[in-house]
């Protein structure tokens, strides 16, 4: 199998090119490339893919196997792929994904993409559509609302940006233990497509902090839908201005909310790290 390894400020796939190759089980694929000992070493295997309804489609699968509805990061890498490898000429493309189809426009210099912004869409605020079980069924959004894990009450404000966020506000985001308190919150049960957490500080009304622990892929370096969801939380919270930058474990991102349209801009870099060919049929269990 012919891949391309990719990130997206770190948070890292491997890219298949689907109108060349064919995966027949690609869960299992994503778990034995995503492995870092054994495979190639990715938070997940993500499949570009001919589609009906868009110039492309992005197959995405967490480093578990589980698939995921949309990924930020991994949306520009597709974009910045297709244009440098010859897919497309054009600088505006619209890309399916199962959190919806999402439009990209690309700066280029010298030949290649190298900044993406993408139309992440409307944020999706209503709690049984995030998917978040609301203890008050009356309640309409989600925001800085209690949440007891672990023995330990948490504020939340929950966002889906085509995948489930919950955003949690603390003072010290480097001191947190991710690793113990990440799983809590991904598979408690008032999340019942479990969740991706962003521990946040915010630093002045126009940039935030933050950590995410993902679903299926434990913490990452970056997370875009995350970072978007985190600049929606903060306005909605009045805690910053309706342009963000986050910055994230590898590298900072730049979040929109245009809330006369309700749609999120991000825009951030893509980057190639090498291509590669695997034996897959050894490694697949």
């Amino acid at each position: 199998m012919r891949f391309t390894k990719m990130h997206g400020l770190g948070n890292d796939y491997v890219y298949v090119d689907c109108f060349k190759e064919h995966i027949e089980d690609p869960a299992a694929v994503a778990r034995f490339v995503s492995d870092r000992h054994f495979g190639i070493g990715s938070d997940g295997l993500i499949m570009i893919n001919p589609s009906d309804k868009a110039d492309f489609e992005m197959e995405m699968y967490n480093a578990d196997g589980s698939r995921g509805e949309m990924c930020g990061n991994g949306i520009r890498c597709v974009a910045k792929y297709v244009y440098d490898y010859g897919l497309t000429d054009k600088t505006s493309i619209s890309i399916e994904t199962l959190g919806g189809i999402k439009y990209l426009d690309l700066t280029v210099k010298d030949g290649k993409a190298e900044l993406i912004r993408v139309n992440m869409g409307k944020p999706e605020l209503i709690p049984k559509q995030i998917p978040i079980v609301s203890e008050d069924p009356e309640d309409k959004m989600i925001i800085n609302a209690p949440i007891q894990v672990n023995g330990q009450e948490y504020c939340i404000t929950g966002v889906s940006m085509g995948n489930p966020h919950a955003v949690v506000y603390v003072d010290d985001v480097e001191g947190i233990d991710i690793e113990k308190i990440g799983p809590e919150f991904e598979n408690h049960e008032r999340f019942p497509n479990r969740i991706n957490t962003e521990f946040v500080k915010v630093l002045d009304r126009c940039t935030a902090q933050m950590r995410v622990w993902e679903r299926g892929s434990g913490e990452t370096l970056a997370c875009g839908t995350g970072a978007c969801a985190v600049a929606v939380s903060c306005i909605l919270n009045g805690m910053t201005e309706d342009i963000v930058t986050v910055k994230l474990s590898g590298g900072d991102l730049k979040i929109e909310w245009d809330r006369e349209e309700d749609v999120v801009y991000m825009t951030g870099p893509a980057t190639v790290v090498f291509d590669g060919e695997i034996d897959i049929t050894g490694g697949i269990k």
